[in-house]
């Protein structure tokens, strides 16, 4: 069901009040061809009404031709902000961001974040925003888990269907994603409400085994027979099952880049209002998945880039994989068992 314009408002000024945006702030508003018009005109009202002074930075897409389809992950390369030093000077004057085109994962980015300008994504659906609205409460629960997460020497996962996984951890730092953007140079995603953190470069082990009813991202499909990556030392060096083994295999090896099998950034969802099935109830091409990235309890391990916590390693492809039935230890201590969320694991 649609949203009407003054919910979306609220939901945005909620949002941006949370996001500490103050009077005389200057916000930019950063579109693209994909922006959906009733997140844009809402957002300009919010925060105008709010006080801010608003601005709006409409920039073509880029990377069409490569892409295997629409989807604003699909595809890691260049951005529009790519060599456009007009572009880039103007969001790193400004106090906040207002995503709607999608930044993640570029060089471009950091530098921006870097001048403490704060960024916040929002480029779901309107209705999904708008049931996804993030609370003080969803901060919260991101910053326990993250207490568990820190300082953990080492991530252990297994599951009933077969995955056995051990990640090394400490080189790379628990990144929070709860929805709103409240620190200079912080970055976010509405919606979201999940931890996560990359394992020790080149010492993951293991084996996941994908099974009925996980979620593949970019691809927005649930798999419908188990799927078996082999990890060695960081890297998936094998990918085995039946047919959603082999559409996985040859949609990451078109981009004939071997950084794409890395393991990525790993962790577990905690958002209570976001739902494992919702994906089923969306076109592919008006969503890119974030109730399946942040529902409650989902293991959600990746593969390809590295440089969104710090590190060198770019790759144009970037498979995300929220799995179900899970459960994750750090050092011996269970955070999520069997896909429910273990909020006080000394307890």
């Amino acid at each position: 069901m649609a949203i009407s314009d003054i919910d979306l408002i609220d939901a945005w000024k909620q949002v941006l009040t949370l996001s500490r945006l103050k009077a005389g702030d200057i916000v930019t508003v950063l579109t693209s061809d994909t922006t959906h018009p009733q997140t844009l005109r809402t957002a300009l009202i919010a925060a105008a009404g709010l006080g801010a002074r608003v601005n709006r930075l409409d920039l073509p897409p880029v990377n069409g031709e490569k892409a295997h389809s629409r989807d604003s992950l699909a595809y890691l390369g260049t951005t529009p902000l790519t060599g456009n030093r007009a572009a880039i000077a103007a969001l790193k004057e400004s106090d906040l961001v207002l995503d709607l085109m999608t930044l993640l994962f570029s060089p471009e980015q950091h530098k921006i974040l870097s001048s403490g300008t704060r960024i916040l994504l929002a480029v779901e659906p309107p209705e999904v925003l708008a049931r996804l609205v993030p609370t003080e409460a969803d901060r919260a629960r991101v910053f326990r888990a993250a207490a568990q997460l820190e300082g953990a020497r080492e991530m252990h996962v297994t599951s009933r269907a077969g995955t056995d996984l051990r990640c090394p951890l400490g080189q790379y730092p628990a990144i929070k994603e709860y929805g709103f953007v409240d620190e200079p140079g912080r970055w976010d995603h509405w919606p979201s409400g999940f931890i996560l953190t990359w394992p020790n470069e080149g010492q993951a082990n293991g084996r996941i085994v994908l099974d009925k009813g996980d979620i593949l991202l970019p691809q927005k499909c649930y798999v419908n027979e188990p799927i078996t990556l082999t990890v060695k030392e960081g890297y998936i060096t094998a990918i085995e099952g039946g047919l959603d083994a082999e559409l996985l295999k040859d949609y990451m090896g078109e981009f004939n880049d071997p950084e794409a099998y890395a393991l990525s950034h790993i962790g577990w969802g905690l958002q209570k209002r976001a739902r494992w099935s919702t994906l089923s109830l969306y076109d592919r091409e008006s969503t890119i998945g974030m109730d399946a990235r942040a529902f409650e309890g989902n293991f959600l391990c990746s593969m390809g880039p590295n440089n969104e916590a710090g590190g060198d390693r770019v790759t144009a492809c970037h498979i995300d994989i929220p799995m179900r039935n899970c459960t994750v230890s750090l050092d011996g201590n269970v955070a999520v068992r069997e896909g429910k969320v273990i909020d006080n694991p000394a307890e």
